[in-house]
């Protein structure tokens, strides 16, 4: 990739977290200057919203932002007491068994996606998950959190659902509960045996189609396995990963960021989704070693 191009792409469209983020991958930032930019979003309630996701606008706190805000602090390890308390928040509207609501409800609807105006109360398998995945990322740097009591009980939430499911989910789902195995099942016979169950749902050697999305909406082998070195990435043909990081590299734009293929429901989610999806390309192709160029791959909507 044209790395340069990607850094100047940022100033130009990028909210100052993803500016900040991408500068942190590049050793030109520290952890402190990105959660500063974090903390923009940050609600009294210790939840976060303010549209840190890019298709909820909405100012309430919200279990998608509290989300995008555990991926930020697990990449930079966070040390502060952040990752606690928003634990807590979760935990405060999470059910008796962990599992998390796709959205709360909340009333400034204005740019939002329908399928978040339209969530319904019960606890989500796809938001429940990405949690999840990203507390246990956060946990490797933080004792409290990987000894927090919601993180424990999502956990099993995760595992049961994954273990009673027999008809293949939704590819987002999928993608989402995949990248959860993934952080537990090194450790975790059980959660190895359900991610060698959940990966027969994926086509190891090409693109997945995602049901209901945007006109030739996919997802990629790199959306279920970003990471190398990872137990899901042994189920992956090394040929399908390799071509598909050379699809991620060639996907930069003449002005030097990445786009996405999914439907974005605002001009400003439009470009807030397109810095996320830079810093996200650049990552992953750095985990490649390769200088032409995704946090772990392009971003993906919740559902």
């Amino acid at each position: 990739m044209d790395l340069d191009a990607a850094v100047s792409f940022m100033s130009t469209h990028a909210r100052v977290l993803e500016r900040r983020r991408l500068l942190h991958l590049l050793g030109r930032a520290t952890a402190a200057d990105v959660v500063a930019a974090l903390d923009g979003y940050r609600n009294a309630d210790g939840g976060y919203g303010w549209a840190l996701e890019p298709d909820l606008r909405s100012t309430t706190s919200q279990p998608v932002a509290a989300m995008h805000a555990l991926e930020v602090l697990a990449e930079v390890g966070d040390t502060t007491d952040r990752g606690p308390r928003l634990l807590d928040w979760i935990a405060g509207h999470a059910g008796t068994d962990g599992g998390v609501p796709f959205a709360l409800p909340f009333p400034d609807t204005g740019g939002c996606a329908p399928h978040w105006a339209a969530a319904g109360p019960g606890a989500s398998l796809t938001m429940t998950a990405q949690l999840a995945a990203h507390a246990h990322r956060l946990a490797r740097h933080r004792p409290d959190v990987a000894g927090h009591p919601w993180l424990a009980a999502a956990t099993e939430f995760c595992l049961d659902a994954v273990e009673h499911t027999t008809e293949p989910p939704h590819a987002i789902e999928l993608m989402f509960a995949m990248r959860f195995l993934d952080t537990v099942a090194t450790d975790s016979p059980r959660a190895r045996a359900a991610l060698e169950k959940y990966v027969r749902f994926v086509r190891v050697d090409g693109p997945t189609p995602v049901a209901g999305g945007a006109e030739g909406e996919v997802l990629h082998p790199l959306d279920f396995t970003p990471e190398p070195g990872t137990p899901s990435r042994e189920f992956f043909d090394a040929e399908a990963v390799a071509k598909d990081q050379e699809r991620l590299a060639g996907e930069q734009q003449p002005d030097g960021g990445w786009t996405v293929t999914f439907t974005a429901f605002s001009p400003a989610a439009t470009l807030e989704w397109r810095g996320y999806a830079t810093v996200a390309a650049v990552a992953a192709l750095r985990n490649t070693g390769s200088t032409a160029a995704a946090p772990a791959t392009g971003p993906r909507r919740a559902t």
